[in-house]
């Protein structure tokens, strides 16, 4: 198998952490508000899961 046509998921997720640093802050800050609303839509409130909001 040809690494370059089947990225691994570790080269694919530096890849997106190279993307958002490259991006201004406050590109930076729509990404964490869209990817924090998505999570607060997935979690059911049975999970007895919460997403953190420590920083």
């Amino acid at each position: 198998m040809d690494a370059k046509a089947n990225p691994s998921d570790e080269a694919q997720g530096l890849r997106l952490v190279r993307a958002f640093l490259t991006l201004p802050p406050e590109k930076r800050a729509e990404v964490i508000a869209f990817v924090e609303d998505l999570v607060r839509t997935h979690v059911r409130p049975d999970d007895g899961r919460e997403v953190s909001r420590d920083r």
